[in-house]
């Protein structure tokens, strides 16, 4: 996998080259993954539900994640590695700043936080310090018990027009780079017009600027639950590799995700 930073998923998005990322968690697996030619890898507190058997992803600490990125950068070097802040780890600047420097430490080029515009002055002391951030916008599910579950966002015009306000103030702050969730797929194309960073969706639609799944639902392992904007990629095939590869492929053509993986 040959070295990218921000500023080459800026130029896939100037391109409208899409930008292809998945979650990981160990060496064994990133080292696949960057094999595969994924662009972006995310050591997600996704963790906590796929590794831990948690029911949600708000016990996973710093630790964990830290631990984790230290894995995935082991496998693979030269990959673009994203840690994701755990639940309560950016109250405020200073506490985000000190955690998000122990997951630079561990291997990160950058770091992942949801909210909206409260954030902004973390944004800025993160940037400030030399930390490249990721916003994340739509579903959080580290806010779940506020949300009353894992509800699609932004469906009506009002909630629609706030998103888009929230990611121009998180990258006017510094944000290089956003992940939506669950929302519209009109929505998706919307904020991705409306930004010059580059948009990664999740159950977003096909018009975002790339996508990202979590690689155990992309392989089918959760064999009781698939969530509607994933799809089980190993099914047909006789290879994780070749699984990754469709996954790639599919997104880079554009054909995934399809309507049937889209909220409207």
């Amino acid at each position: 996998m040959s070295r990218i930073r921000t500023a080459g998923l800026i130029k896939k998005k100037q391109k409208g080259e899409k930008i292809t990322a998945l979650t990981a968690y160990d060496a064994t697996f990133a080292k696949l993954i960057a094999a595969c030619d994924v662009d972006v890898m995310l050591v997600g507190d996704s963790l906590g539900m796929v590794l831990q058997g948690l029911d949600s992803t708000l016990p996973v600490t710093t630790d964990d994640v830290a631990y984790h990125t230290r894995c995935v950068r082991t496998g693979a070097p030269d990959a673009f590695v994203i840690a994701d802040m755990p639940f309560m780890t950016y109250p405020e600047p200073f506490s985000a700043c000190e955690h998000a420097a122990e997951l630079m430490r561990a291997g990160a080029n950058m770091v992942k936080l949801e909210g909206d515009e409260w954030l902004v002055p973390t944004v800025e002391a993160l940037t400030r310090q030399g930390i490249p951030v990721c916003a994340h916008l739509g579903l959080l599910p580290q806010s779940v018990n506020v949300l009353g579950g894992y509800k699609i966002q932004g469906r009506e015009a009002e909630a629609a027009d706030r998103l888009i306000a929230s990611a121009q103030a998180l990258e006017k702050a510094g944000a290089q780079l956003l992940v939506v969730e669950c929302i519209p797929a009109a929505l998706g194309k919307r904020v991705s017009q409306a930004l010059t960073i580059p948009v990664i969706g999740i159950g977003a639609g096909a018009d975002t600027d790339g996508q990202i799944l979590v690689m155990h639902d992309m392989l089918g392992l959760n064999a009781d639950y698939l969530p509607k904007f994933t799809k089980n990629f190993l099914a047909g095939r006789d290879s994780l590799e070749a699984a990754f590869r469709a996954y790639v492929d599919e997104v880079k053509a554009g054909t995934f995700p399809g309507p049937e993986h889209t909220f409207e």
